[in-house]
């Protein structure tokens, strides 16, 4: 171990070093400069001055990378440099955009201390990330992101690993190597793309492409026979660390597709895809066809039950709301009853004085009558005529008096019927 850091170190001399620091003049112009290619211009409106003309503006000077957005607090990453608009995916390495931007600075050694503090001169730190990249999703995003933000003023370098090599040191890849080049390369935290990076990372690397420190998480990455992979690089004292994110993994991605391969499989199938396009055998696409049967009778089922749900959910609303309204009108239509058909209601009023006029029609009340007395007297009592006189006349009475009991009891039967 101790030999090959003496190996090591000697060949970062380009790399920081306490004794090649710029003097504070040298410091004072850098970081005008830094702020001058770090501006973003954006004309408006507002910038148009009275004359009509736009301001003077040094449009070579704005840059189109290396600045990075201003993030959410959740980010915990500080508000660093301008938001810029990417208009092109990063370059690839050992093409003429790579060397232009090597060629434009003079590449003196950088402490990380002097990183930190952002007074490390006018070029950007260069800093390396790699990985496998495969499937490419919200985790790798988020580290890159790490990556772009753990120092001031970086230009992120991200190296891919080749399908080959990874093969032999991980395992198969879903996607090709051109796929996860192009995925990383159209990442907007990314200045440059290593194709076919190196598993383990050597001095002649970290030469070659000028890199000032190497990004990861600081677990230990056990592969390839080493207990760690950057085991030499944090010795240096060229690693910062990111963090993973949690939840998320191109190994959880594969997880979830292999525990719902059917799934999938049968999804494809309905999309288009032939059997032999997914590798399905003649037994197991009859029985993805049977079980996307079932389960469309099962959805035409579920909306049949789902409609009668409405359905029975409507009548019953509307059964209610009659049912209220016949609890509002029943208290009025009850009372209207009774005041008419009641014991004192106008219908028993009406045929009890009907009644009471019929009596007095058929039996009015009898007036007294002068002769009776007379004849009392103008035939004493004793007296042959007047006794026979006085006796006819009370069966005559009596006679009238029956056939006007039988009258009334007659038509107060004919009342009674008609009532």
């Amino acid at each position: 171990m101790q030999g090959l850091l003496k190996h090591l170190m000697p060949t970062f001399d380009f790399l920081p070093s306490m004794t090649n620091k710029p003097s504070a003049e040298e410091q004072d112009i850098n970081a005008n400069s830094r702020k001058a290619t770090s501006l973003q211009v954006s004309i408006t409106k507002q910038d148009v001055n009275v004359n009509g003309k736009l301001p003077d503006v040094d449009l070579k000077r704005k840059r189109l990378r290396n600045s990075t957005d201003d993030y959410d607090e959740d980010d915990n990453i500080a508000n660093k440099q301008p938001r810029m608009t990417l208009l092109k995916p990063a370059c690839f390495a050992h093409t003429p955009e790579s060397d232009r931007e090597k060629a434009r600075w003079d590449f003196y050694p950088i402490t990380i201390d002097a990183a930190k503090a952002g007074n490390h001169g006018p070029r950007p730190v260069r800093v390396y990330a790699d990985g496998i990249f495969d499937l490419f999703h919200a985790g790798h995003a988020r580290a890159l992101m790490q990556a772009k933000n753990v120092l001031p003023n970086v230009y992120l370098i991200v190296g891919v690993c080749s399908d080959d090599l990874t093969r032999k040191n991980k395992g198969n890849t879903v996607m090709n190597e051109w796929e996860r080049y192009e995925s990383v390369r159209h990442c907007r935290y990314v200045d440059e793309v290593v194709r076919d990076a190196p598993w383990v990372l050597d001095a002649e690397f970290m030469e070659e492409h000028r890199i000032d420190f190497v990004a990861h998480d600081d677990l230990p990455y056990t592969s390839a026979g080493h207990d760690d992979v950057y085991k030499d690089i944090k010795a240096a004292g060229k690693f910062v660390a990111t963090q993973r994110t949690e939840g998320i993994s191109t190994s959880d991605i594969i997880a979830r597709l292999v525990r719902d391969y059917d799934k999938y499989v049968r999804r494809n199938l309905s999309r288009g895809y032939s059997p032999k396009d997914l590798n399905v055998s003649y037994i197991n696409e009859k029985r993805f066809q049977f079980h996307e049967r079932v389960d469309s009778v099962r959805k035409k089922v579920h909306s049949v039950k789902s409609k009668s749900k409405e359905l029975v959910s409507n009548i019953e609303d509307k059964g209610m709301e009659l049912i209220q309204k016949w609890q509002e009108k029943s208290g009025e239509i009850v009372g209207s009853f009774l005041d008419l058909f009641g014991r004192e209601g106008s219908f028993n009023q009406i045929i009890q004085t009907s009644k009471d006029r019929l009596k007095l029609a058929i039996s009015p009340p009898a007036s007294p009558s002068r002769s009776s007395d007379e004849d009392e007297d103008n035939y004493p009592s004793g007296s042959g005529v007047g006794a026979s006189r006085y006796s006819d006349s009370d069966d005559h009475d009596h006679d009238d008096e029956h056939n006007g009991d039988e009258e009334e009891e007659a038509e107060e039967e004919r009342e009674e019927e008609e009532i």
